[in-house]
């Protein structure tokens, strides 16, 4: 299945995209979301371990199973002051 991600903020800036395409099988995971986005993204891989994953608006943990049909988004970490 194909799996569009959103790319936010520092994520963004890293790799010059705002959305990613990633091929994962069919019962894949946030966790594997995560490694294969850090396959494909490798300089923005130690963001991506500090990021927050969102599915369908909601932050979730890397055991969530995926579809197809599910917004993702990566939530870098924010700082303020």
């Amino acid at each position: 299945m194909t799996i569009r991600v959103k790319l936010f903020a520092a994520m963004r800036d890293l790799t010059g995209d705002e959305v990613v395409e990633v091929e994962l099988p069919d019962g894949a995971t946030v966790g594997d979301l995560r490694r294969e986005l850090g396959k494909q993204l490798p300089l923005a891989r130690t963001l991506l371990n500090r990021s927050g994953i969102a599915v369908n608006h909601d932050l979730v943990e890397n055991d969530r199973a995926l579809a197809a049909a599910d917004e993702v988004a990566v939530i870098p970490p924010v700082s303020g002051g």
